[in-house]
């Protein structure tokens, strides 16, 4: 059996898949998110997360920044800022 097809048998024995993703992974991570944002006041807990001063404000500018210095490049497809819906 070549590589390839060695990965498609072991996804469809359940472990996971690596190189093209990892479904188990994905599927819990995607049943967890619903399950989180349907028992959660997700608008309250993102208010309570704004900074709540100029200071602070900056101080999460500067992580975000030095996480985007650290990251392989931006998701084209997120051009929101915080706070804009």
């Amino acid at each position: 059996m070549n590589d390839e097809a060695s990965k498609v048998a072991k996804s469809e024995e359940g472990d996971d898949v690596h190189g093209e993703g990892n479904y188990t992974a994905s599927r819990r991570f995607n049943k967890r998110s619903i399950e989180f944002e349907q028992s959660h006041d997700v608008d309250k807990l993102a208010r309570s997360a704004a900074p709540k001063s100029p200071a602070d404000a900056q101080s999460m500018a500067e992580a975000e920044e030095e996480a985007r210095r650290h990251s392989h490049g931006e998701d084209q497809r997120d051009t929101s800022q915080p706070g804009e819906d």
